[in-house]
């Protein structure tokens, strides 16, 4: 089924530290992807979604000394493939993976992912997707049971699977993100790889996992690190991302408390990816 996306197009001054700010806080809102611009930001929501007066309370905007504009833009469903094939560029992490698109060349590294985004988060553009690629690149992942939470265009559990997983679980509780992340665990060929929407409530039961990956927000983590403990092997490992070098704390006594403790954390543009284990 056809469906209109609404553009939110950013002007931000001053630039680095505001965008940040303002991402996380739009994170909280409908919104599914984000595109950084050389004046700011782009960010995309579902029109059925788009609410303009929770958009113009944004705390940020209320800030005396950021000066933030915004316009927006409604955007029918078909031109999105043109859209992104504008302004996805591939990227390379570590010398090891490669993330493209199907109309990018191909290019002789470890491990190759061909990403369709459409409206899915999961890149690797994001500093946070970038920082769990490279963490993951330092695991042994090989004959391990992953699991993937928030797992946008499935791009962590690809790569999970194509280094050796030997059962990968992605879940999301957005449908975009859902059928996106189906689509592209079959254009990778990754057939071992299930993909379901929801959420934490989803692991119920008693399966564990050698690893789980979660790439969210800081409020999601906070609220779901005891159940990921509780799914997580004695000898597991849980890579988090998706918040600021200053929530390290919160995160990290989360953790503690769930009976886990912080082995190293990689920091990129102030993102931070920390890998907890028992």
């Amino acid at each position: 089924m056809s469906e209109a996306y609404r553009e939110i197009s950013f002007t931000i001054d001053p630039l680095a530290a505001a965008r940040d700010i303002l991402i996380a806080e739009l994170s909280l809102l409908p919104y599914e992807s984000f595109l950084e611009t050389e004046e700011g930001l782009k960010a995309y929501i579902r029109e059925v979604d788009f609410d303009e007066q929770a958009l113009s309370k944004l705390n940020i905007l209320e800030s005396a000394e950021i000066k933030i504009e915004f316009q927006t833009k409604l955007i029918p469903e078909e031109n999105w493939n043109a859209k992104w094939e504008g302004q996805f560029n591939p990227i390379l992490v570590d010398d090891l993976c490669y993330v493209r698109a199907p109309f990018h060349e191909t290019r002789d590294v470890a491990y190759e992912i061909e990403i369709m985004p459409k409206m899915s988060f999961g890149t690797g553009h994001h500093e946070t997707t970038f920082l769990m690629i490279r963490q993951m690149l330092q695991m042994d992942i090989s004959a391990k049971k992953v699991l993937d939470m928030g797992c946008g265009t499935g791009v962590l559990a690809i790569l999970a699977c194509k280094m050796g997983a030997e059962e990968v679980r992605a879940i999301d509780i957005d449908t975009w993100s859902f059928e996106n992340a189906r689509e592209n665990a079959e254009r990778n060929a990754c057939s071992h790889i299930s993909v379901e929407q929801g959420d934490a409530v989803l692991l119920k039961g008693d399966k564990t996992y050698g690893i789980i990956l979660a790439n969210i927000n800081r409020n999601v983590l906070v609220t779901d690190i005891p159940v990921y403990a509780s799914r997580l092997k004695k000898e597991g490992c849980l890579l988090l991302s998706g918040f600021y070098v200053e929530d390290m704390e919160s995160i990290t006594s989360v953790c503690e408390l769930a009976g886990l403790r912080m082995e190293n954390f990689l920091e990129k543009h102030n993102w931070v990816s920390a890998k907890y284990v028992f």
